[in-house]
């Protein structure tokens, strides 16, 4: 269907419907970063800082990304003291804002309220999340329809990307897991 002026009518409603508070979804990438290698004992898990090599291995998925096409649009963290210090050097090596602190990426996230938390984002063209096991491989398990975490290990410092088509469970396309060592 045209207008007189020749334009496109359904390009128009497409536009209106994505520049409007009702969404035209479109697909959201979405990075899961497993936070870098962390002391091993603390009193308090909370207050786990990153080592030495793991503050590498954050400043390598940082420098990764900044070489590469794969650009995040916002990151948001777990408050967990070594997932928020994984995200702000990759921001750092990004050059990008300041991570994002969310309550719902800390330790024992369950995947139904992460995927309504991440339906606040849909807007965006990427996104990457940092946090913890087994959390992430279960969320992942979760979003590609695989049935089990058994399937899917995410180890320290990996970088997953997900393809979401539309934010259920089991909607989800693997585009890579990316193990820190292979950065």
């Amino acid at each position: 269907m045209r207008d007189e002026r020749g334009g496109c009518l359904l390009f128009l409603i497409i536009f209106i419907l994505h520049n409007s508070d009702f969404i035209l979804f479109l697909p959201v990438l979405l990075y899961l970063l497993r936070h870098a290698e962390a002391e091993p004992h603390r009193c308090d898990d909370f207050s786990r800082r990153l080592t030495e090599k793991g503050e590498r291995q954050a400043a390598r998925v940082g420098e990764f990304l900044s070489k590469s096409a794969f650009r995040p649009d916002l990151i948001l963290t777990s408050p967990v003291l070594r997932a928020k210090e994984t995200a702000a050097i990759v921001a750092r090596e990004l050059a990008s804002d300041d991570p994002d602190e969310v309550p719902w990426l800390a330790c024992g996230m369950n995947p139904d309220r992460g995927l309504s938390e991440l339906a606040g984002y849909a807007k965006l063209d990427s996104l990457m999340i940092v946090g913890h096991e087994p959390d992430f491989s279960t969320f992942a398990a979760h979003l590609l329809d695989l049935g089990s975490s058994h399937s899917i290990n995410i180890s320290k410092a990996s970088l997953t990307a997900i393809e979401m088509p539309r934010l259920v469970p089991g909607a989800g396309v693997l585009k890579f897991l990316l193990p820190v060592k292979l950065m």
